[in-house]
């Protein structure tokens, strides 16, 4: 009964902390930190003053940014308004790939680019799910590299060495800022799941297709920040994510080495969606003037990087700390695990390891909750009790007292002022045993008899003569 009612209780919290959105957290990962060898790549690029470097700074930090949906739900679209701008700010320019001009974003990078163009890895793109693409009909889904258990094939010997030829190849650094190294698991595991067709505006360079230059996601030119009201990439089947980690979509990768901020909005679509088909519900990183017209627009904090510290906090319900309302988990904000039990010092089932009472769950002598007393407190027989006669007694009352094996077995008198005067041990007992208590001394009045069996009081009252 006990797991019954702690399965219930956790069921509604889980309810409680899933019902306002079917996001359910934004991850920026540290997936890469670069070092003096990634430097001596230098990548082919087309001549342009504006592009300040072929190589990739050292100390630059590549961040993947991962948005977790609820079962059921899909990613549809990444996109800016002019309500709700796209976002991606840095205080130093973004690293650019731009060798191929026509790998944009993430989900159109051959797998096999890995290997003869090393820091193509480390590209700054956009996607929704998809990180590579290998031989027809095979994608890659990124996911967090703590939950990718399949190996690598970007890091160390799985490349060339660049352009040097560095022996052991590159992007092999183990800096423990960015946890797992890339050349143990790279974030990419194959998936099955069917696509459909991708769109996109704004994210490629004038040169190119006649829209704005991003200078960022393009191929001419880099630049430190990225702000569109017309970019969107779209896939029309739209993104679940990979069931078995939890729904989190890769939807950026963004590598700098200064400090990154972004605003992202969000199209999301349910389980039936598909082209002109199923509910759409938008997610926004702050409030604009206007909202997208025939579309559910719901503001959400946690879609801006960094996120405001106030939404910020447990989101475990698992721990005494946790908070429906918060819309991002903060590093050590769940400190106390919940014990669920009975703190009533007085049941015969006080757990003095809870922190969370649960009063039902408390059983008593006589009430349990129509719940079998032998089994939730097995120190106690279900025949546990007593009974007194002659009630009124003149000189003598009989205590007939049923016990479990081996218990503790004492009683007690009181008058009706609550005052004791009368007490006695009877010492370790099994089964039913007869006691004839002597009142005759007693005066005439009410009184209480209280029998302790394995600790556990039960009282009845009787009159003295």
């Amino acid at each position: 009964m006990k797991r019954v009612i702690y399965l219930f209780l956790l069921s509604f919290l889980f309810l409680s902390k899933t019902s306002t959105a079917q996001i359910r957290n934004v991850i920026v990962e540290k997936y890469y930190v670069s070092d003096s060898l990634d430097a001596t790549d230098s990548i082919n690029y087309q001549t342009n003053p504006s592009y300040a470097s072929p190589f990739l700074p050292v100390g630059s930090i590549t961040y993947r940014v991962y948005v977790q949906v609820d079962s059921g739900y899909k990613i549809h679209k990444i996109y800016g308004t002019s309500c709700h701008p796209l976002e991606f700010l840095s205080t130093a320019n973004f690293f650019n790939h731009i060798y191929y001009s026509t790998y944009y974003f993430g989900y159109l990078i051959p797998k096999s680019r890995f290997s003869s163009k090393p820091t193509i890895a480390l590209d700054s793109w956009l996607t929704l799910g998809s990180a590579a693409v290998g031989t027809v009909g095979t994608s890659y889904t990124g996911v967090l590299k703590s939950e990718d258990f399949d190996g690598s094939f970007i890091g160390g010997t799985h490349n060339s060495g660049g352009t040097s030829g560095i022996a052991g190849g590159i992007i092999r650094n183990n800096d423990t800022a960015a946890g797992v190294p890339v050349d143990t698991s790279d974030g990419m595991v194959p998936t099955n799941e069917i696509l459909g067709t991708w769109s996109n505006s704004g994210f490629i360079d004038v040169t190119q297709s006649g829209s704005p230059d991003t200078t960022v996601f393009g191929n001419s030119r880099v630049g430190s920040q990225f702000r569109s009201t017309i970019g969107y990439l779209q896939q029309n089947n739209g993104v679940s994510g990979n069931a078995a980690t939890g729904h989190k979509v890769l939807v950026a990768q963004l590598t700098t080495k200064g400090q990154l901020t972004f605003k992202i909005n969000l199209e999301l679509v349910d389980s039936t969606g598909g082209v002109n088909t199923g509910h759409y519900l938008n997610y926004v990183a702050s409030a604009g003037i206007c909202d997208s017209v025939g579309r559910d627009t719901t503001v959400l904090g946690i879609l801006k990087f960094p996120p405001d510290a106030q939404q910020c906090g447990c989101q475990d319900p698992n721990f005494l700390e946790y908070n429906a309302s918060l819309q991002c988990a903060s590093q050590d904000s769940c400190h106390t695990r919940i014990v669920f039990g009975c703190m009533d010092t007085l049941a015969c089932n006080y757990d003095p390891n809870a922190n969370y009472h649960i009063q039902n769950l408390c059983c008593y002598p006589g009430k349990c909750n129509d719940r079998d007393i032998s089994l939730v407190c097995p120190g106690i027989s279900s025949q546990s009790g007593f009974s007194l006669y002659p009630n009124p007694a003149s000189n003598s009352l009989t205590l007939q007292i049923s016990a479990g094996t081996n218990q503790e077995i004492k009683y007690e008198i009181y008058d009706s002022f609550g005052t004791l005067v009368l007490t006695r041990e009877l010492g370790t007992l099994s089964g039913t045993t007869t006691n004839e208590v002597d009142v005759s001394n007693l005066h005439i009045g009410l009184y209480m008899a209280r029998v302790y069996v394995g600790g556990v009081p039960t009282s009845k009252s009787f009159m003295k003569n």
